[in-house]
């Protein structure tokens, strides 16, 4: 009985690992390729699936999501013979399982060195300079030369990005002295365009300051000048509405002439001719009240020397104011 026992027990973990090998649970995003005396049957997806035990192998699982994949620094030489060292980043994806499994070796390894020949491909065309400002183009020509190449792998490259672009150093101390040179121009450039613009518009301000000055200076004027046409005018039509006769206006003339004879520098002076009719009037006029100068004579003897002799011409006359000793 006992060896019955034994067969039974054996018989038993035959079934088991039979039950364990038929059945294949392939987790989500990931397949699996099954081979069948070494060559390729199908493909399992994610799921439950059965294969023949024994028989079908499962040869490869491959994951289905996007991979990312960084690469070290590769040293790299410009169109000006320098060396940069280039950091990549590669985002792929595995689209055909099969592809991946038989077509390439290892894929990993055919897309770094991939990467790294159409690096120095495309940076050999560049100089420095352009190098450091066309990362996008850089990021647009390699991703459309690796996808072209891995498309037959299965495999489709969905960015790739350089993380970094190291120069030498010492052209890095010479990029940081010209980017300080360049800070220190602009700077002085905007000082001066500060320190100009400030000049203009005080001088602007200077300007409207002396054109408001000089309107209101015309406005004043204006307003004083009518002012004192203004004046002129109520007095004139004071004079005309008071009717004023000739012995007013000689007491005028008379009151007159003292002042056009103040001052020590005034050593000529000009009657008016007018001012001979004015005095006979006014001569006339004053003789009722008394004698004047020569006794009805109207001031106009030698005697008085206030009043200047008439002028009975047109002609103004001219009279010498005598000097102080």
């Amino acid at each position: 009985m006992e060896p019955v026992i034994i067969v039974l027990i054996i018989l038993v973990v035959l079934v088991f690992i039979a039950l364990i090998k038929t059945i294949q649970v392939i987790p989500q995003a990931s397949a699996a390729i099954v081979e069948r005396f070494g060559r390729y049957t199908r493909t399992l997806n994610a799921g439950l699936n059965i294969v023949v035990p024994f028989i079908d192998t499962i040869r490869n699982r491959i994951d289905l999501r996007e991979q990312v994949v960084p690469f070290p620094p590769q040293p790299v030489i410009t169109q000006d013979n320098l060396v940069v060292n280039i950091d990549t980043v590669i985002y792929y994806q595995v689209t055909d399982a099969r592809a991946a499994t038989y077509e390439v070796a290892s894929y990993i390894q055919a897309i770094e060195q991939l990467t790294v020949t159409t690096l120095r491909n495309i940076i050999g065309g560049m100089d420095l300079e352009r190098t450091l400002t066309s990362r996008e183009e850089i990021n647009a020509a390699l991703r459309g030369v690796l996808d072209e190449a891995t498309g037959k792998w299965g495999i489709r490259v969905n960015r790739v990005e350089l993380k970094a672009i190291e120069p030498p150093t010492s052209i890095q101390d010479s990029m940081e002295k010209q980017m300080r040179a360049d800070r220190d121009k602009r700077a002085a450039i905007l000082t001066a365009e500060g320190t100009r613009q400030a000049a203009i518009l005080t001088a602007e301000g200077e300007k409207q300051s002396q054109i408001l000055r000089a309107e209101g200076e015309a406005k004043a004027a204006a307003l004083r000048a009518e002012g004192e046409a203004q004046a002129v005018r109520t007095v004139f039509e004071a004079i005309h509405a008071g009717d004023p006769d000739q012995k007013l206006l000689s007491y005028q003339y008379l009151q007159m002439l003292p002042k056009i004879a103040e001052g020590d520098a005034n050593k000529l002076w000009i009657v008016p001719s007018e001012i001979g009719d004015a005095l006979k009037g006014l001569s006339g006029a004053m003789g009722n009240f008394g004698p004047l100068g020569g006794g009805g004579q109207g001031g106009n003897g030698g005697n008085n020397p206030t009043v200047p002799p008439q002028n009975t011409g047109t002609t103004p006359q001219r009279y010498e104011k005598p000097g102080i000793d």
